[in-house]
């Protein structure tokens, strides 16, 4: 029984073994985490820079619907001008990019902080054994995924259909509208739904995140051997420790015991202590 306790993993990982998993790009990650900085990032751009962005959709399709003659019989001005609006396009999304990229790049430093590891890029050939990647499929940790995936799905299904149906007659209407008219409405309408989808992957990131860094705690979990071991790789072996202390101790008795005869008086406690005195009048006061 003390055997299987060894081997069971009840100790809490070490500083150092935490270590060891961060040098190899072992840390907690949230997906959700990622997709809720995304799509808040996105829709706020969107709510907050509707209006510019609009306007400039609105322009670009004008520009690139609008027939130039002077293009039209020149074909060396085709490319130019297909360049232009395509520049054009660019720098009105710019904003939008950027601030989902940003959103992608940073979100995952909000659990770990900055991380480059060279030994994530190496290839693991052991995770192409097939059994090991069944044994991944129905584990544990593969079912919680999958029942968060379906749960993502019901949520944030649920906050998409609500926002459709709510706007259904707005969304009805710009099939109706001039492009200049519907464009605005339209960027809007998806604004307003990646912020309350955000809203939605909210509670989900709320989950997720607890989930994560419980779920890689767990997984450098040690076993008392293995606490043990590490011990006497950082601190040495106990027994070997204690060895060298008795050793210290013999040396420095046996040194004791051959100064005696040279001290003037023992003064003893005939049940524990014997002390052994002696006098210098060079280098000693009376």
């Amino acid at each position: 029984m003390a055997e299987d306790s060894d081997l069971e993993k009840t100790e809490q990982p070490s500083q150092r073994r935490l270590d060891q998993a961060r040098e190899k790009g072992q840390v907690a990650r949230s997906r959700e985490l990622s997709t809720f900085a995304v799509l808040l990032a996105g829709g706020g751009t969107l709510w907050f820079m509707g209006s510019a962005l609009t306007e400039s959709m609105v322009k670009l399709l004008h520009d690139g619907l609008t027939l130039d003659r002077e293009v039209a019989f020149n074909t060396g001005l085709m490319i130019p001008r297909l360049y232009d609006l395509s520049l054009e396009a660019l720098v009105s999304f710019l904003p939008l990019l950027l601030a989902v990229m940003v959103a992608a790049a940073f979100s995952p430093l909000l659990l770990n902080g900055w991380l480059f590891s060279t030994e994530a890029l190496q290839p693991q050939f052991s995770r192409m054994n097939p059994l090991s990647g069944i044994a991944r499929m129905f584990s544990v940790h593969a079912l919680v995924e999958l029942a968060k995936a379906v749960g993502k799905s019901i949520l944030v299904g649920g906050v998409a259909a609500w926002v459709i149906w709510h706007n259904k007659d707005a969304v009805m209407a710009l099939g109706a509208q001039s492009a200049i008219t519907a464009i605005p409405q339209m960027g809007h309408l998806v604004g307003a739904s990646f912020m309350m989808i955000a809203g939605a992957m909210l509670l989900i990131v709320a989950i997720d995140v607890p989930f994560q860094l419980w779920d890689h705690n767990k997984k450098l979990m040690m076993t008392k051997e293995e606490v043990r071991q590490e011990a006497k790789e950082t601190e040495g072996d106990p027994m070997v420790k204690g060895r060298i202390r008795n050793l210290q101790r013999e040396a420095a008795r046996r040194r004791m015991m051959a100064a005696i005869p040279t001290a003037d008086v023992v003064v003893t406690n005939p049940t524990h202590y014997a002390v052994a005195l002696k006098y210098s009048d060079q280098g000693m006061r009376a």
